[in-house]
């Protein structure tokens, strides 16, 4: 891909218990996002995710504003390394 970009996310809030690591799967596959989405001991969820820009920019407000259930208070978002992944997965 010419154009990869790789973010890293720590999301907290109501986060855990609301589907939002689902909700982070579903969004990420229909954008062709590769990377992985994971609960934290310490309450917040933790993303990782590399695609094309404008798809991974997609995916960033979709995670800024989660699942109907969840409530986004905290949203750290920093540039990453890519990684040699090509499916997201819930880890």
């Amino acid at each position: 891909m010419l154009d990869l970009t790789a973010r890293h996310y720590l999301i907290s809030g109501r986060v855990q218990g609301v589907g939002f690591r689902y909700f982070a799967e579903h969004s990420a596959r229909a954008r062709g996002i590769a990377g992985w989405v994971r609960n934290l001991s310490d309450g917040r969820v933790e993303v990782f995710a590399q695609g094309r820009a404008d798809r991974v920019k997609e995916f960033e407000q979709d995670l800024r504003r989660g699942p109907s259930r969840a409530e986004v208070r905290g949203f750290e978002a920093m540039d990453a390394a890519p990684l040699q992944m090509v499916r997201f997965e819930i880890r």
